[in-house]
């Protein structure tokens, strides 16, 4: 019987912790990728018998060779961090996703994928190296203590963090803590003249990973899930299920920026659409034994009515598999663009000193034999820079620029032709949005310029706005031009030189995020994800592929 698979974050290699789906996205893209790869748990490690000899060796000489380091270099060294570098670089020869965990970092490696943890339930941003509260989280410890948003948090438990230049994850460390303890929070809030000084009792905090989940019309359902976690699935079919009660017939499932995760919540939930018995995805390492083949096997509650998948080049390891299950199928229309294609197996192996090394030991396919993994020779400098490579070769502007090998053609339950060798290709292309990722924008929300405002705004006038209903915000509500300059005045302040034609370019994408960022604060996730839809092309073509029936069964060929 084959072990389950699973996937965690990893950092076996230095690199910088970042959001599933920020502005800077092209490195955030690779790291999210390589550390939510597929895992297979608890299997022991049992040494191969093929080469003995050679890797005893290769063992007596780098133990001589780090001993003589030790005692006879002339300067002093740390041969830990020497041998961790050693092994980095070692499992850099084999592929991008076999990494090695020390011990210090493995809570943290796999934190992403925990369904909750202990803390005081707190959104927060960065601006100009301040914590401000964006949102607390609905009927957790901080809201219940009274935290608002757009406080300004200026320590935790009397260490200053307001001007310490503290990475979030830092921040993030501080606040987090055993169930039960409190922390005292320094609190900065507009229009009083002294801090507050608040104790804020720890307890379990969810950790969501379905992002959204309403309907858009009276029958029209939209689901985000973020990524892959231990509780991803009951989430899912809990919205499914909610969804379906108010009339949702057809659904848009958005995977975009989701780097993976467990494999079998994710398997879980592409059966949900899947009838019968048909295969959703297989494995095949060296020999039998890390060979696996995965199949449809409950009645989902929803196998019939169209149904959209939206992937962008974040969509990696188990997003992949779940779109191109659904497409090999002929289940699902893909839009979007290319994936970013991830398909190796990893299984972690527990070391003796508490870390952990992850291990590539198989790859897996799609129903009809796609191997989604992208070619990645022994240079990993290139396959790190994969992405931007697509941006140069204009790939993320126009599907006429991604080329396929004939070799790698495959056809799906109904014939149609589909391609592997590198991420799921989409049905439906959709260019990347230029404006939001141009020079300026990107600059404007990596410093939190437009999330900072936005917050100020809502803290000036939320007597009005709790005085409306989001339906009449919604309809009425503007960003100025005037509130625009202002915007460009600050962000001036905080180092990003003002480019008024750049600014006029973008005005209607940040006019729509800046209106998203204050309903966030008003009115609640939901109300944040529908003023977003405005401007966002993908959904839009997304939401007329699943509403037109005609064109999904052509597509589909049915």
């Amino acid at each position: 019987m084959s072990a389950p698979f699973f996937a965690a974050p990893d950092t076996g290699r230095p690199a910088a912790s970042g959001w599933r789906r920020g502005w800077w996205r092209q490195a955030v893209m690779l790291l999210l990728a390589t550390s939510c790869g597929f895992l297979v748990a608890n299997n022991p490690f049992r040494p191969s018998a093929n080469n003995p000899d050679a890797t005893a060796r290769g063992y007596l000489r780098f133990k001589e060779i780090l001993s003589y380091i030790d005692r006879d270099y002339a300067d002093s060294v740390d041969t830990e961090q020497l041998a961790d570098y050693a092994v980095v670089q070692m499992l850099e020869k084999l592929d991008p996703h076999s990494v090695y965990i020390p011990a210090r970092d493995r809570e943290k490696a796999d934190s992403f994928l925990q369904s909750d943890f202990d803390g005081v339930g707190i959104e927060f941003n960065l601006f100009r190296d301040t914590m401000t509260v964006v949102a607390p989280l609905s009927g957790g410890p901080a809201e219940q203590a009274g935290i608002l948003p757009g406080d300004q948090v200026l320590s935790v438990a009397n260490k200053r963090v307001s001007g310490a230049r503290l990475s979030t994850l830092r921040l993030t460390e501080l606040l987090r803590g055993p169930r039960g303890s409190n922390v005292v929070l320094e609190i900065r809030r507009r229009g009083l003249a002294r801090p507050l000084i608040l104790s804020v009792p720890r307890s379990r905090i969810p950790n969501s990973s379905v992002d959204a989940a309403y309907l858009v019309d009276e029958q029209t359902g939209y689901i985000k899930v973020s990524r892959f976690a231990s509780n991803t699935y009951d989430e899912f079919k809990t919205a499914l299920v909610d969804l379906r009660r108010q009339g949702l017939t057809r659904l848009v499932l958005d995977l975009r920026g989701n780097p993976g995760g467990y494999l079998d919540r994710a398997t879980r939930l592409a059966d949900e659409f899947i009838g019968g018995s048909r295969k959703i995805v297989y494995t095949d390492g060296k020999g039998d034994q890390y060979d696996s083949q995965t199949y449809a096997r409950v009645a989902g509650d929803f196998e019939e009515g169209a149904l959209v998948v939206l992937v962008d080049e974040g969509s990696a390891s188990a997003a992949e598999v779940v779109a191109g299950a659904l497409q090999d199928h002929d289940r699902a229309i893909i839009v979007g663009r290319r994936t970013f294609g991830k398909g190796l197996v990893q299984q972690p192996m527990a070391l003796s000193d508490g870390g952990e090394l992850r291990l590539t030991i198989a790859r897996y396919y799609t129903p009809v034999g796609r191997s989604i993994q992208k070619p990645y020779g022994a240079n990993y400098a290139e396959y790190s820079q994969e992405l931007t490579g697509r941006s140069a070769r204009g790939e993320l502007a126009s599907a006429d620029s991604i080329h396929f090998a004939k070799e790698l053609r495959f056809r799906t339950d109904h014939g149609r032709v589909v391609y592997g060798g590198g991420g799921i290709m989409p049905d439906v292309f959709v260019a990347r949005d230029t404006l939001a990722n141009s020079a300026y924008f990107t600059r404007l929300m990596s410093h939190g310029v437009p999330r900072a405002f936005a917050l100020t705004f809502y803290q000036t006038h939320k007597a009005e706005l709790e005085g409306l209903r989001f339906e009449q915000f919604h309809a009425t509500f503007r960003i100025t031009d005037a509130q625009l300059v202002s915007l460009a005045a600050q962000a001036a302040q905080d180092g990003v030189t003002t480019d008024v034609a750049a600014m006029r370019r973008c005005a209607p994408l940040l006019r729509n995020q800046l209106k998203a960022f204050i309903a966030r604060s008003a009115f609640g996730t939901v109300a944040y994800y529908t003023v977003l839809r405005e401007q966002d092309a993908e959904l839009q073509r997304a939401l007329h592929a699943v509403g037109d029936s005609t064109a999904q069964l052509a597509l589909l060929g049915k």
